[in-house]
């Protein structure tokens, strides 16, 4: 019986490092090279596709980044937002789009169904009148180019109706129909995202319809998409995908040996790499002192559902909300050693939850620097609090 290659946590964290552009000589210049890195960026939350592409750019300016966004003068941006993993918004380079809104197909279909019955068992609409609510916000946006959910709503009777989610619990809430029916025709990739209607951290965006995408057979989609994240998140294993994509057991299993990827011995179990990452396996080498300020729903800590070789168990329950959320987090050495906050006077308030070391406590202030810079007086407050974010808010 042949032995597995092994890696050990310290040569995962030097991968990690080097393939998610956390030190200095590893930053890009545009957006669509950090994108392309990660797969995609976390698009939940407006402001973590700024501050997670700004963090790994040599020089980022938010004018740079919404252009890259938003801008299709001489074409279509590099960049399609689209729901996908999860049923999360992420933000990935236009060519890898098809591939991975057709593997995550299956996941839209059953948001449809979901969407029907929350809509039949509040309203009594048949799947004839949901239709017709569709049809008519595609018509209103191809005559009105953009507009948000509040707009479309003044246009369309049905979509100012309100729904009741979770009814009798003690986080019961109301929301308007047009919440569930944008969700879904975003999901289907019919449309997108345009420019907030208020800044880049603005939650309240405008619709446009979507330009199409070639269409894609599901089983090579998830292969494709299997292989990028492989080549970003390897070595990982079969569960750690499984959580990414949110795809059941069975199609992981047959995404991934449909890469070709070799196994691996890792703390967690078996991880796979892809054939050509194989023989970087066994390098030892360190890349050079990396500190990063990450924002929360980075896609680096949001990348394995095993987080033990990157981050201590007893420091979890302060850096994730309830429903498994990140907060913003502080990096040395692709280590997540603390975490940061944008305090209401307007600074960058961090808490180390371990003593990286003089040498790290010094990059970490200038990555706070940068961070103002970048920043430049607006306030970010994350869409998902955590308790020590907010501690260090206030």
């Amino acid at each position: 019986m042949s032995v597995l290659p092994r890696l050990t946590a310290a040569q995962r964290r030097a991968r990690l490092v080097r393939r998610h552009l956390l030190a200095p000589s590893l930053r890009k210049t545009r957006v669509e090279e950090v994108a392309h890195a990660l797969v995609g960026l976390h698009a939940t939350d407006p402001a973590t596709v700024f501050l997670a592409a700004a963090a790994r750019m040599r020089t980022a300016t938010r004018d740079a980044i919404d252009r890259a966004l938003y801008d299709t003068a001489g074409g279509a941006p590099g960049l399609e937002r689209i729901r996908c993993m999860r049923r999360t918004m992420f933000v990935v380079p236009r060519p890898l789009a098809p591939a991975v809104l057709a593997a995550t197909v299956r996941d839209t279909h059953r948001h449809r169904a979901d969407a029907l019955t929350l809509l039949r068992e509040n309203l009594d609409w048949d799947e004839r009148r949901y239709t017709a609510a569709e049809a008519a916000v595609l018509a209103a946006l191809a005559t009105r180019g953009e507009a948000t959910a509040a707009q479309l709503a003044d246009d369309i009777a049905d979509l100012r109706q309100q729904i009741i989610l979770s009814p009798g619990k003690p986080y019961e809430s109301r929301q308007r129909v047009s919440a569930t029916v944008l969700a879904v025709l975003a999901a289907e990739g019919r449309i997108r995202r345009a420019r907030p209607a208020g800044s880049w951290t603005s939650g309240q965006f405008r619709w446009a319809l979507a330009r199409p995408l070639p269409q894609v057979p599901a089983a090579e989609a998830k292969a494709a998409l299997a292989r990028h994240y492989l080549a970003a998140f390897g070595p990982a294993t079969v569960d750690d995908l499984k959580w990414w994509t949110g795809w059941n057991l069975t199609d992981t299993r047959q995404a991934v040996a449909a890469t070709g990827a070799q196994p691996v011995a890792l703390d967690e179990g078996t991880g796979y790499l892809l054939p050509d990452d194989l023989d970087q396996a066994p390098d030892r080498s360190e890349p050079e002192p990396a500190a990063a300020l990450l924002p929360g729903l980075d896609p680096t800590a949001m990348g394995w559902r095993h987080r033990d070789w990157y981050l201590d168990p007893e420091h979890t329950a302060s850096l994730f909300d309830g429903n498994g959320n990140i907060g913003p987090t502080v990096w040395w050495n692709g280590r997540i050693v603390g975490a940061w906050a944008h305090h209401r006077d307007g600074r960058i308030n961090h808490h180390l939850l371990t003593d990286p070391g003089q040498e790290a406590r010094t990059a970490i202030s200038a990555e706070i620097a940068r961070l103002s810079a970048f920043l430049d007086g607006t306030r970010v407050t994350p869409c998902y609090r955590t308790p020590l974010e907010r501690r260090l808010a206030t």
